[in-house]
């Protein structure tokens, strides 16, 4: 990922929260996802970029 595209992808809030997530802590996919009131998949696509 170049470094325009790393912006572009801290750009979105979601995202930003779910690395705030990760700051201290490893955890699994589903334990993020159930931060988020939105569907599993939506949340994955996020863990994608």
């Amino acid at each position: 990922m170049g470094g325009v595209d790393a912006y572009r992808a801290l750009a979105d809030p979601t995202r930003r929260k779910i690395l705030k997530l990760l700051r201290d802590d490893d955890l699994p996919a589903g334990a993020i996802a159930d931060q988020f009131e939105m569907s599993w998949p939506s949340v994955s696509r996020h863990l994608g970029v």
